[in-house]
């Protein structure tokens, strides 16, 4: 795991700890140190702790007059014992929700599995972003994940699943990430109508 970095591809248009809008202004990064671990596996130094033992995440872009977001993360997502939610709620989109971010897209292709408990934290978040036109949309869950979270039903707060998984999304800029994230979530749900 610790060669897997976060996504450096849109870092000539954004970083996040030179942003002083962000969660982790200021932040500095030792490129030969390894600190942070999933269990007993060291992950890549570029990596942001943000209060999950098993959970880490990079915010990758922010557009601030778009309203959006997108954030990747790695590890193990645990809610039953861990509480990863509340930390990602309150520590990462508690603070771009106060800046008027109200679309969120988040890359799951290095989320490993996913324990669900309680649901109260995404439908806060839902509820943070909804009367904005806002969403949360979970990227490239895998399989057993997104099971997982079929099964927590988080399909009430949060877009995931077929529609948008196996998206090649590095191959695109922010806003087509976006766009395509939405066409296809918004497109899925005129079809249900």
């Amino acid at each position: 795991m610790h060669d897997i970095e976060p996504w450096w591809g849109w870092r000539d248009e954004y970083t996040a700890e030179s942003d002083p809008k962000s969660p982790f202004y200021g932040r500095e990064y030792d490129e030969f140190t390894f600190t942070n671990k999933v269990y007993n596996y060291y992950i890549h130094p570029q990596w942001d702790d943000f209060g999950s033992e098993t959970l880490y995440g990079k915010v990758l872009y922010v557009n601030y007059k778009k309203h959006f977001a997108l954030i990747e993360l790695i590890g193990e997502w645990n809610d039953s014992l861990e509480n990863d939610i509340m930390f990602l709620k309150r520590n990462v989109a508690d603070a771009l929700i106060d800046k008027n971010i109200s679309r969120f897209v988040i890359f799951c292709d290095n989320v490993l599995n996913y324990h669900g408990d309680e649901d109260c934290y995404y439908e806060e978040w839902y509820d943070d972003v909804k009367d904005d036109e806002g969403y949360i949309c979970f990227v490239n869950t895998f399989e057993h994940v997104l099971s997982e979270m079929k099964k927590y039903r988080l399909y009430n707060y949060v877009h995931f699943g077929n529609e948008v998984n196996e998206m090649n999304w590095r191959a695109l800029k922010p806003e087509f990430v976006i766009e395509s994230v939405e066409n296809k979530i918004f497109n899925k749900q005129k079809q249900l109508l």
